[in-house]
């Protein structure tokens, strides 16, 4: 069984989560297979969005416990395992900002301390109703610091912390209107609703999402004054592009765009 499944279709990427026994935990075998995907996406352009869910009945569970406490027998009480652990997964998680594709969850039954993480890792986010999303750590006596990092950028902060502090868990209803997911649809329109929004995101031209993505989140960490300068740097070169010339030619003259790419 391969634990982390890719099949497509056209300029759309799935990447399907296979350890259901584990529901889907973050093992170490499962950060490294989508670290591998990740890396391997990144100079793919013919592929345009990438779609990201899990087997059986949870999209993840978070990390694999069962793995962290057999990592606690070293002589260290783990504490170079845990720290090369954490260290991996963020890298995997900030692999998906740093992915030219938009990355869409499809997220069903649960998403839960690193899984809500990686929710809130993805550019995008369709949920189906029901489904639960928690950074519960703390009712283990372990507060999700590492989740806490992208969820604290996706809602507002006191939601956040109320989340953290508490381990309550939020439906996906609850989630869209914090901002943590884009859409919350009827479980048997999953599949179709987020096929939609990937291909829809497909249909654009790529090039342009892919420099829009990086500036996304760079200016975002910038002061507004110096966002602005940045920003109209990246739309100086997306200008420049043939296929821009190109897009706005066709819209001008009422006809479908031949882009290039």
């Amino acid at each position: 069984m391969t634990i982390l499944e890719r099949s497509g279709t056209g300029a759309v990427a799935h990447l399907h989560m296979n350890a259901p026994e584990r529901l889907n935990a973050l093992s170490d075998e499962m950060i490294a297979a989508l670290q591998s995907q990740f890396d391997a996406l990144k100079d793919d352009k013919d592929i345009r969005a990438v779609i990201l869910s899990g087997e059986g009945k949870a999209f993840c569970a978070g990390h694999d416990l069962k793995e962290m406490t057999a990592g606690r027998q070293a002589e260290d009480g783990g504490k170079a395992y845990f720290k090369d652990l954490f260290e991996r997964c963020s890298k995997m998680m900030l692999s998906i900002q740093t992915l030219p594709q938009p990355v869409i969850a499809r997220v069903h039954g649960i998403a839960t301390a690193a899984g809500c993480q990686l929710v809130a890792s993805c550019d995008m986010a369709v949920a189906a109703q029901g489904t639960r999303f928690g950074v519960n750590g703390v009712n283990i006596g372990l507060f999700c610091s590492t989740p806490m990092v992208a969820l604290s950028r996706n809602i507002p902060r006191k939601h956040a912390f109320e989340m953290l502090s508490t381990g309550e868990f939020i439906e996906a209803d609850r989630a869209r209107e914090l901002g943590l997911v884009n859409r919350a649809v009827a479980p048997e329109d999953l599949e179709a609703e987020t096929a939609a929004l990937a291909a829809k995101l497909a249909g654009k031209l790529g090039a342009a999402v892919r420099i829009g993505k990086q500036a996304f989140y760079e200016q975002a960490q910038m002061p507004i004054a110096e966002a602005y300068a940045y920003a109209g740097s990246v739309m100086v070169e997306n200008m420049l592009y043939r296929d821009t010339e190109e897009g706005i030619a066709a819209f001008l003259d009422k006809r479908p765009p031949d882009w290039s790419q």
